[in-house]
């Protein structure tokens, strides 16, 4: 089938029509294994906490090196484990999954947030004022970006067009969940900073990116349902 000349064919499924519920069904038995997923954030904002707390001891509350090591742990450990649960089914030869291509993104996106932060201390930005909420989001989050435009990518390939693609996406409660903490968590970092609160030790600058990580979300909806189906 000539992809391209397919890619802008064709209606969506109907809801509730035979296409739109073989699609769907077809994403929920696929076993996933998002349940994997999820184990692997609960080490990273602990490794986090237990670094900010240790760093406060030392004196290096506003250390810049210390507040990327904590942030890197407490908004991105889950990334790294994630990324070896990637590359481990990739030695298994596993069959693509969307947890793996998930896994990928997150793990990709890692570097993303450290240029974002070294930049805006370069160019004078308040990291710790309402202006440098971005920060902890991207920290938090940019891997979250990442794995939601590889799960994207990989509906795309999978389904052939980037029509069915999309139709896929919007059904898919993975990538819903996903979208929704991408968009309404650098609310809440905004309206944290608004009313006063700043990341001033490096135990705050944990736990406003631990608030920020809600990375467990959308791999726990996968899991449920996996679960519940």
């Amino acid at each position: 089938m000539d992809v391209k000349n397919e890619e802008f064919s064709g209606e969506f499924p109907e809801e509730g029509s035979p296409e739109e519920k073989s699609l769907e069904e077809g994403f929920l038995e696929e076993g996933e294994e998002f349940s994997e997923l999820i184990k692997y954030t609960i080490p990273g904002y602990i490794l986090g906490l237990l670094a900010g707390i240790f760093l406060d001891v030392q004196g290096y509350q506003r250390s810049p090196v210390g507040q990327w090591l904590v942030r890197t742990f407490a908004g991105e450990g889950e990334s790294i484990f994630e990324g070896i649960f990637s590359i481990r089914q990739r030695l298994r030869k596993a069959e693509g999954s969307m947890a793996e291509a998930y896994g990928w993104g997150k793990f990709l996106g890692i570097a993303f947030p450290w240029i974002i932060d070294l930049g805006s201390r370069l160019a004078g930005v308040n990291v710790y004022g309402v202006e440098g909420f971005y920060i902890p989001y991207f920290y938090a989050l940019s891997d979250q970006i990442g794995a939601n435009i590889s799960g994207l990518l990989f509906l795309k390939r999978r389904e052939g067009s980037w029509r069915a693609g999309f139709s896929g996406y919007v059904h898919h409660p993975v990538m819903l969940a996903s979208f929704f903490v991408i968009v309404l968590v650098p609310l809440g970092l905004l309206g944290a900073r608004i009313l006063g609160f700043s990341p001033t030790t490096q135990t705050f600058t944990a736990l406003e990116t631990i608030a920020a990580n809600l990375c467990w979300v959308p791999p726990l909806v996968g899991w449920l349902n996996e679960k519940y189906r």
